[in-house]
């Protein structure tokens, strides 16, 4: 007996159940970058690393907003492409560091 596939119903079910979350991650990764950089003084990271990421993270804010908008017009589930996605985890563990950086000079935001 061969194995099922799962029905596309069931399929996309799934995919925005594992979505969704993700996507809502990456947001508030983002978001909390920008308030790190708000609190983050030049010793803990130069300005032009500051400027740098803070650039970097509005550009996948608005990438995210797009996606985000580009999956709700689509009248079927739509899947983003690991190309999209691997930046953005970069910037997520970027906001890591920089959160475990300023935790270390003794600076909680």
């Amino acid at each position: 007996m061969a194995p099922s596939s799962p029905s596309p119903d069931s399929a996309g079910e799934l995919l925005e159940q594992v979505l969704n979350p993700l996507l809502d991650d990456f947001a508030a990764s983002f978001e909390r970058g920008l308030l790190l950089l708000d609190h983050c003084p030049e010793s803990v990271l130069s300005l032009a690393a500051q400027l740098s990421l803070e650039g970097r993270l509005l550009e996948a804010r608005a990438e995210l907003r797009a996606a985000r908008a580009l999956r709700a017009a689509t009248p079927a589930p739509m899947a983003l492409d690991m190309a999209t996605i691997a930046p953005w985890h970069q910037l997520l563990v970027e906001v890591w560091s920089l959160s475990g950086s300023l935790r270390a000079a003794g600076i909680s935001p």
